[in-house]
């Protein structure tokens, strides 16, 4: 029997007691730091993830600022002590550049950045304990210190993974144990309103018979997160409300 045939046990759990189609606890928080202009911390099971956003302010380099656009500057880090393995490069490396990237293709989907021209807009994401799913819970942080900053954005983008277990179960959330003992694993960027994917990624080829359960399963995900970080928005600005009495708090 295949490692990956024991993800999902006979009576349906997986290795850490959920369901094939259940998320991970998503615990997250809007405005934890004062400094920058937006901030989010959010953990999604064991992985933890702080988000911070600068701006819009003036381009540093006059010579790259864009007439009708801003410019968004994202850099991903993880912590050395976020692994097991401790890293000597927290960031700069192949790995971090490729999800900078992969995080600034995502929000700037959603950012209106027509609405700031000659500007700047800095994100930052650092993971502080990595359990799979790193960069799922990097999109997901950002949206959210991007509302804390106050940035127009055209609607969430949330991401999420999955993949295939016992050869034909498509499961939600992949854990790190689960990406070490299972086979590929998908992972989607989506509007979740919209319903328009802005990024997809398989670690390894799926078949195609498999491939659009799986994708369905990702985008189900990436619903249910949306909902999550709706209601963490709206608790916080229920609290900011009350605290500066302009809340209802009847």
């Amino acid at each position: 029997m295949s490692r990956s045939k024991e993800l999902i046990s006979k009576i349906g759990l997986r290795l850490d007691g959920r369901r094939a189609n259940e998320l991970r606890r998503i615990r997250c928080k809007l405005g934890v730091f004062t400094e920058p202009d937006g901030s989010a911390y959010l953990e999604q099971g064991l992985t933890k993830v702080l988000a911070a956003v600068y701006g819009p302010h003036q381009v540093r380099n006059r010579s790259k600022a864009q007439h009708d656009t801003a410019i968004v500057n994202c850099q991903f880090s993880m912590a050395v002590f976020s692994t097991n393995e401790r890293k000597r490069r927290p960031r700069g490396d192949r790995k971090s550049t490729e999800l900078s990237m992969h995080l600034q293709q995502a929000l700037l989907a959603v950012i209106k950045t027509e609405l700031y021209p000659w500007s700047q807009i800095d994100v930052y994401v650092e993971v502080l304990h990595a359990d799979g799913g790193i960069y799922p819970a990097c999109v997901n942080a950002a949206t959210l210190a991007l509302i804390d900053a106050g940035i127009p954005i055209k609607e969430y983008v949330c991401a999420c993974t999955a993949s295939l277990a016992n050869n034909d179960i498509p499961m939600l959330d992949i854990s790190h144990q689960e990406e070490v003992m299972g086979g590929p694993t998908l992972t989607v960027a989506a509007l979740p309103i919209s319903g328009k994917i802005v990024l997809m990624e398989m670690s390894q080829r799926f078949h195609l018979d498999h491939l659009q359960k799986v994708l369905e399963k990702a985008l189900q995900g990436c619903r249910d997160i949306k909902q999550i970080l709706d209601e963490a928005v709206r608790l916080h600005v229920r609290d900011v409300g009350c605290s500066t009495g302009w809340a209802n708090t009847s």
